[in-house]
């Protein structure tokens, strides 16, 4: 394993990939998602991604089953001390079983209040190393967040805030909000984001890929952690049984793909294992958000761990299309 530091040279050392838990609890059992956790572990991985929303649309499911799994695991393991530990906020259906999103609990500060201590019992933990915005509340004065946010810092319940889903502009005025109030700022964006380029209009909801704006933001932001979710696109580069989302099915897209393939070949690396190695040695470095459901798929994405991609073929991809 590789590490890295989030949210600059002075946060905390994390592993260059993060475990992302999504179905853990609902679509993958706690048998499974113990198996990828110990392996990830065992492989020198430290930093793991959840949610307070993980997976509430799965049938009889709330949203807190991910955060239980882990809590488990930490527990049964005794290596909470060893993990970086992410989890998120806002994005939860409030009431339960309302309309989502229009119905989302929102960033105010009752809610950052309440959920953080619905989540350090879930995760059976006394602090949340990232906590995230889980999506953007316009209706919240962005103010009020970050002044939640700096009071679970100062109140050791939080180690540092992040966003997701955020479009450039309020990340920055998020973080001019915070650095007026004098409480501390984002360390980390967590954005969609993938070798291929979604094609013009393309609509992802409340969860968008990364914008060229957004990228331009964060190669001038080295203080930002870039965290990217759906980099693998679930498996759809290698999976021929999964089809590319439909947002991502253009003619450029095609064309990448066909490189991509190539690449692969030549380098004896997986298409996976190719978009891992693209992402993380780009000019905007990448901490990807990797998915598994058992120990052998982990396998594949560790193997990009350490690989660099020539100058030669970076140029290849980047210009594919």
């Amino acid at each position: 394993m590789e590490y890295t530091t989030l949210g600059g040279p002075s946060g905390p050392r994390v592993s260059a990939l993060c475990l992302g838990t999504l179905p853990f609890g609902t679509r993958i059992d706690e048998a499974a998602a113990f198996a990828v956790l110990d392996r990830f572990h065992e492989a020198g991985g430290t930093f793991i991604d959840t949610a307070n929303t993980y997976a509430f649309w799965e049938p009889g499911a709330t949203g807190a089953e991910s955060e239980l799994v882990i809590g488990r695991w930490l527990r049964s393991r005794g290596v909470r001390d060893e993990m970086v530990l992410a989890t998120k906020v806002g994005a939860l259906p409030e009431p339960p079983g309302s309309a989502w999103p229009e119905y989302a609990e929102g960033l105010s500060a009752p809610v950052l209040r309440r959920q953080v201590e619905e989540s350090l019992r879930n995760l059976g933990t006394d602090r949340i190393d990232l906590y995230y915005a889980h999506i953007d509340d316009r209706a919240t004065p962005v103010a009020e967040t970050m002044g939640a946010f700096g009071d679970l810092v100062a109140a050791g319940k939080i180690g540092r805030a992040g966003c997701s889903n955020f479009a450039a502009w309020r990340v920055e005025e998020s973080r001019g909000a915070a650095v007026a109030a004098g409480v501390p700022d984002y360390a980390a964006v967590q954005q969609r984001y993938t070798y291929l380029r979604p094609r013009p209009g393309a609509e992802f909801g409340v969860n968008p890929h990364a914008s060229e704006e957004l990228l331009d933001y964060l190669g001038t932001r080295p203080e930002l952690t870039f965290v990217a979710y759906t980099t693998q696109l679930t498996g759809a580069y290698t999976d021929p049984r999964k089809e590319i989302p439909e947002q991502y099915r253009h003619k450029g897209s095609r064309r990448r793909l066909a490189v991509l393939a190539e690449v692969a070949k030549e380098t004896g690396l997986t298409a996976n294992q190719v978009v891992l190695a693209w992402a993380m040695g780009g000019g905007v470095p990448v901490l990807p958000v990797i998915g598994a459901s058992s120990a052998g798929q982990l396998e594949e994405s560790l193997g990009a761990v350490g690989v660099r991609l020539d100058d030669g073929i970076r140029r290849r991809l980047d210009q594919a299309d």
